[in-house]
């Protein structure tokens, strides 16, 4: 990632085009879902984060002319600084805000998958719903925490894709919330 803006109201960084995977093994020696994907493919993507929200606001671009095309609530959980950056899980369950109709729900039918599979706790998945929903209906309100002039962000054409930093697969990663902390802050504190 190549950091934006690092505050301590948001953390904004972008993944660009062409930026290296590597998604190590479960505990258990399950492979990650994305195992196989080399490298981020198509339009980078912008991230804006709150420390401690279970989410982040993606940007997305689309089209030869890089038009915006909308914003992507990812369920995630939040945010924690390592020695080389910052770790997160993925929640699987997102909502999807096009630049131009409402918003969906998207993944929603993999969560019950996800904990047969053994990724997630039935109180997690309960948690992640829940999560959803309030996101849901902040959008149906109308309420938007993030400055919409990021979707008029144009990456530096300088930049390359980052590679992993030494020592990466031993950095430390601190701990996962638990299922109770996985909970919606709303912030009414613009970025």
């Amino acid at each position: 990632m190549v950091v934006i803006e690092d505050t301590l109201e948001v953390l904004v960084t972008y993944l660009p085009e062409g930026t290296p995977f590597k998604f190590p093994s479960s505990a258990d020696g399950r492979a990650h879902p994305w195992a196989g994907k080399q490298r981020w493919k198509g339009h980078g993507v912008l991230m804006l984060q709150h420390p401690d929200d279970a989410y982040a606001v993606w940007h997305f671009w689309e089209g030869a002319d890089r038009r915006f095309a909308g914003w992507y609530l990812n369920l995630q959980e939040p945010f924690r600084r390592t020695t080389i950056g910052y770790d997160t899980q993925d929640l699987e369950l997102d909502l999807w805000l096009p630049l131009d109709g409402p918003w969906r729900f998207k993944d929603q039918e993999l969560l019950d998958e996800r904990m047969r599979d053994g990724r997630y706790t039935a109180d997690q998945i309960v948690a992640i719903r829940r999560l959803g929903d309030e996101l849901g209906e902040m959008l149906d309100r109308g309420e938007r925490w993030w400055d919409e002039r990021w979707a008029s962000f144009v990456p530096d054409p300088s930049w390359r894709a980052p590679e992993f930093p030494p020592g990466w697969e031993t950095a430390p990663i601190p701990p996962a919330p638990g299922p109770e902390e996985l909970v919606f802050i709303q912030h009414k504190r613009s970025s």
